[in-house]
């Protein structure tokens, strides 16, 4: 069985790591120079406690090359192929350090980084598919060609309860966060080209739902397509926004999910998204 690995910049639905056999590399969170590793000793509840009880927000970084290679022998047998799908490298340098790693142990194992221009359930939903590809027999090429193909489709837009999070980790342009910030103003943000970009700007979280569902939209128009909602630590209004989802798009099936440590502490709780890609 082909082994598949993403980080924990990716997001997974409930019991899909365990049904389609992923196997995650932590993303490093730093807090007061101690380094924690999401799911082994940080969880959702221990992350937002700190912030709260700290006031201030962890940092990240990427696995290096080492954590790589040490990850890549754990989870596989000399000679098996390893497609370990990624965080855009144009906001991370995980990838580079996959590339990395893969260069290092090459000759005993097949590797194959793939950057998924994307993070969040982006990730989790092409590691889903490339499960399911493998489990029908189809080729290592054929599940990188419609990988590809998922990538070059993929939506991904979300809004942010507040511009704290994104001014403070940098993944927004400070001008643009700051004045959000002042003006109370709740940014549509979208991936483009895996860079993040700001689209528009409402003055209300009501608005701002109404926008990520119209804008998605826009987008995907009628066709059938796999769409996921995500949320940080509000689970209410993504329930609220995958039931419109339900509504406004040709669903052939829909993910929900709760962002991982490593994004929440760029965005922030009370962010929502939807992701999208043609079926």
């Amino acid at each position: 069985m082909l082994k598949i690995a993403m980080d924990s910049a990716g997001d997974l639905c409930a019991g899909w790591q365990k049904k389609y056999s992923i196997d995650l590399i932590p993303i490093n969170i730093i807090h007061d120079g101690v380094s924690y590793q999401q799911g082994i000793d940080i969880h959702y509840d221990d992350f937002y406690a700190l912030v709260e009880k700290d006031h201030s927000i962890p940092s990240t970084s990427q696995p290096t090359p080492y954590q790589f290679i040490e990850f890549y022998k754990k989870i596989a047998k000399p000679g098996e192929n390893i497609l370990s799908i990624h965080v855009t490298d144009k906001l991370s340098g995980t990838m580079n350090s996959a590339r990395q790693a893969a260069e290092e142990l090459k000759g005993t194992y097949n590797i194959i980084p793939f950057d998924s221009a994307s993070g969040t359930i982006c990730m989790g939903m092409m590691c889903k598919e490339a499960r399911e590809m493998d489990l029908y027999g189809k080729s290592l090429n054929d599940i990188l060609k419609r990988l590809e193909s998922i990538r070059e489709k993929m939506e991904l837009i979300f809004t942010v309860d507040t511009m704290k999070y994104a001014k403070l980790s940098g993944r927004i342009k400070s001008l643009q966060a700051t004045l959000a910030s002042i003006l109370d103003i709740k940014p549509i943000i979208e991936l483009e080209d895996g860079a993040l970009e700001i689209k528009e700007k409402v003055r209300s979280r009501k608005a701002s739902l109404e926008k990520l569902i119209d804008r998605m939209k826009q987008k995907v128009g009628d066709q059938p397509v796999q769409i996921a909602v995500i949320h940080a630590h509000d689970p209410v209004t993504g329930q609220m926004v995958m039931e419109e989802a339900k509504k406004t798009f040709h669903c052939t099936e829909v993910a929900f999910a709760e962002i991982s440590i490593s994004l929440a502490a760029h965005f922030g709780p009370g962010t929502i998204g939807l992701a999208a890609y043609p079926d």
